[in-house]
């Protein structure tokens, strides 16, 4: 299944394809500081479709604003996502919460989807915790299940890395924070995470590739914006939140609206888990 799908088409640029993306995202990070009046952030919520209703019980925001308050972002374009970048204090934390995304569907560009963790790590966030709502493809994970990202396989073929600068990525999603997830929460599972390009929804012959190849989540997201946050040397912690069986396991036809309930219905569950993790990381 996708992490969301887009109500609208959109033909909104993103940025001139020749500008620097690095420093385009220090523009955002310089205009973020003087909005919110949060000089320096510690950690980035990314959050995925169904997402939204948890990050309230993370407690009131110190700041919002508008995505399009920033330089290089563009307004929200799918459902579930509010357009709406927060700005909270969590324990002794400043907490940066990205309450919508681009997804690599849109259109805008690779550039456009990681600039929201570009502008994290340019704001000080040295963790970014990155989340979806997906299909999964073992039957026992139900609906509302929430689902620790142990690795990923990219089906994009782009990578939002500029010139010949090799990234390791041996250890992308954080064993040490899926870890301490698990001393939180000792039921959460963990997976590789698959990414489809989109925007249509995967075929059940391509969930019988990913489960092949080694996939347990399938989605939209999240890949590309973890192998940015990497190369600004942040640490990853990946949580999808599997919302359907993917395609052909129950023979059910899938629909984005089947994404936001499974959040609405999980919302406690995971804001709790946030709760918990955020004050530890």
């Amino acid at each position: 299944m996708t992490d969301a799908q887009p109500t609208t088409a959109s033909t909104e640029p993103y940025a001139d394809p020749r500008a620097d993306p690095y420093g385009l995202a220090e523009e955002a990070a310089a205009a973020l500081a003087e909005l919110t009046g949060v000089e320096r952030h510690d950690l980035a919520l990314v959050l995925g479709s169904g997402w939204l209703p948890a990050v309230d019980a993370l407690g009131g925001a110190t700041a919002e604003i508008a995505t399009t308050d920033l330089p290089g972002f563009s307004a929200a374009a799918v459902a579930g996502h509010s357009g709406k970048i927060r700005s909270l204090k969590v324990g002794d934390k400043n907490v940066l919460a990205f309450l919508s995304r681009t997804h690599y569907y849109e259109g805008r560009g690779v550039a456009a989807v990681v600039h929201g963790v570009r502008t994290a790590a340019a704001a000080g966030c040295s963790t970014v915790v990155l989340t979806n709502g997906c299909g999964g493809l073992k039957e026992t994970w139900t609906p509302g299940t929430p689902v620790l990202i142990s690795d990923h396989i990219n089906l994009t073929g782009r990578s939002p890395i500029v010139g010949a600068n090799f990234v390791d990525l041996t250890d992308l999603y954080s064993s040490r924070l899926r870890a301490m997830c698990r001393e939180v929460d000792p039921t959460l599972d963990e997976g590789v995470y698959v990414q489809f390009p989109g925007p249509h929804y995967e075929t059940p012959a391509e969930i019988g590739m990913a489960r092949a190849i080694g996939g347990h989540l399938v989605g939209m997201s999240t890949t590309l914006e973890a192998i940015a946050a990497r190369e600004a040397g942040m640490e990853v912690l990946g949580i999808s939140l599997v919302t359907n069986l993917a395609a052909g396991i129950t023979g059910e036809p899938l629909n984005h609206e089947e994404v936001l309930e499974a959040g609405r219905a999980a919302a406690t569950r995971m804001g709790d888990l946030l709760g918990s993790i955020v004050p530890r990381i």
